[in-house]
């Protein structure tokens, strides 16, 4: 159940932390989010979260390499949960 609630938090994180940044892009000399601090938050467990803002906000879907490296933290995402429900599921 933490476990649940502390991934649900990381992905409102990194979505609102992608529409904070497509916001500060358009503002001529605002701080934005570096590249690497929002794919560390999808690397960490929201992905999710990350590719739905990504949409939402049509922010850096061109970029390359950041969007086959999100992509890439989806799938480490999608690995880890699939390893944490096997373990669940063998009683580990």
């Amino acid at each position: 159940m933490i476990l649940m609630l502390v991934l649900l938090g990381i992905n409102v994180i990194a979505f609102l932390a992608f529409g904070w940044d497509k916001r500060q892009s358009t503002q001529p000399g605002a701080s934005r989010i570096a590249e690497r601090t929002l794919l560390a938050l999808a690397l960490f467990g929201g992905a999710l979260g990350a590719l739905i803002g990504q949409q939402i906000f049509r922010h850096k879907t061109k970029k390359q390499p950041f969007r086959t490296l999100l992509w890439c933290a989806a799938l480490v995402n999608i690995l880890a949960a699939a390893i944490v429900l096997r373990m669940d599921w063998l009683g580990g």
